[in-house]
């Protein structure tokens, strides 16, 4: 039996009404549904940069050297071009821009800083494309809070929607393997050794780094059906959620996280047994992996062990700053195909995992709600769900 919460909604619904991506698979939403479908890892040799004496020399990244501002400006002008976004109503739309930084600001001289901060790259994008010319904090935003910065700017962009403050929100965000975090994460032993990241599985090593760039049309259900165009998904319900409890590790019992995902239900008016589909943060770290199963038992009960559970940092690799839309944009392909992304690099059960992990390629479901998750240095948790439109 289903069972149903009460809801905590604004006045309005809201919607998803573009989505444009790259991913290590390649650009495009086909390459990154043929790379999940295919369920095959894209960790390759990095030869962006020279990885002579790290202990890892693997990510999962497209060739090349590509630059975040073209891949930027790219993926949002598909994204609006897909929501059928006129000129005009792209000027009255902010950008939320989820990013670790201006690649170029560590290189330039002190005296320059400022015209490369987050806030001034933000803003550079935004007028690329043609978006709202608002001031930062009321229109314009940069995010820059690690692994949940994305998914913070889809939460409070469907937020302002929902309290009937805007029509639509354009939600980006844009990570490129790079040498210099890929140092520092290699440096604190944080890079899985053997090549592969294995979410909730015996063995798991650690994370490793990934290409990501998304963009998504946050709009209000009234304003997409005036504009007379298809709702992508539904975003049904979001949740946010701090642990406080160590600088990197989180709660192990995953309190902030559980807390995060039954708010993101309750907003819905949905109980766990709606839920079709979990993508999950799972980094493949020891402790994080474990504190996220936690979570989902403290949140969903005896449906946690039947939901359908994988994390594809396993295939496409940890986007840091732009994990957050990569993997709505995912969870948005499972919902809207049916066809779950494997948990890949799976090598045997731990007992301190006891989820229902998608372990066979192309599997299929007719899932009506999904969540994506996401969590961060800090305590920092999020919780984003989809549903069918």
């Amino acid at each position: 039996m289903t069972t149903t919460m009460t809801a905590r909604r604004g006045p309005g619904e809201v919607v998803l009404t573009g989505a444009a991506v790259l991913s290590a698979f390649g650009r495009g939403m086909t390459a990154l549904a043929d790379g999940l479908d295919a369920g095959t890892p894209a960790f390759q040799p990095v030869d962006r940069f020279d990885v002579t004496g790290r202990r890892v020399g693997v990510a999962a990244a497209v060739p090349g050297s590509p630059a975040l501002t073209d891949e930027l400006v790219r993926v949002v002008d598909e994204a609006c071009d897909e929501a059928k976004l006129s000129t005009a109503e792209r000027a009255g739309a902010p950008l939320f821009l989820a990013l670790h930084g201006d690649p170029a600001l560590a290189r330039v001289a002190e005296a320059d800083r400022r015209r490369h901060s987050s806030t001034a790259f933000t803003v550079a994008i935004a007028t690329a494309t043609g978006l709202a010319d608002l001031p930062i904090g009321t229109g314009i935003r940069a995010y820059t809070t690690a692994c949940v910065a994305a998914s913070t700017a889809v939460a409070d962009a469907a937020a302002a929607i929902a309290r009937g403050e805007l029509d639509r929100v354009v939600v980006a965000g844009g990570y490129l393997v790079d040498a210099d975090q890929f140092s520092l994460f290699d440096a604190g032993r944080a890079l899985s050794t053997d090549g592969q990241v294995r979410p909730f599985s015996e063995g798991r090593r650690g994370l490793l780094l990934g290409d990501g760039v998304g963009a998504v049309v946050v709009e209000s259900a009234a304003a997409a059906r005036e504009r007379g165009v298809p709702a992508l998904a539904r975003l049904a319900g979001w949740g946010r959620a701090g642990d406080a409890h160590h600088p990197c590790q989180p709660h192990p019992e995953g309190h902030g996280l559980a807390r995060a995902i039954t708010a993101a239900l309750q907003r819905a008016g949905i109980g766990p047994a709606d839920l079709g589909y979990v993508n999950a943060h799972g980094s493949g770290t020891a402790q994080s992996d474990v504190a996220e199963s936690a979570a989902l038992h403290t949140a969903l009960g005896e449906h946690a062990g039947t939901v359908p559970v994988s994390s594809t940092k396993s295939l496409h690799g940890q986007a840091l700053e732009a994990s957050g839309v990569l993997e709505l944009i995912v969870t948005l392909h499972a919902l809207r195909t049916g066809r779950l992304p494997v948990n890949a690099g799976f090598l045997a059960a731990d007992e301190h995992c006891a989820l229902n992990l998608v372990l066979d390629g192309r599997t299929a479901a007719t899932p009506t709600y999904a969540l994506s998750l996401n969590a961060a240095f800090g305590g920092a948790n999020t919780a984003l769900l989809v549903g069918s439109a």
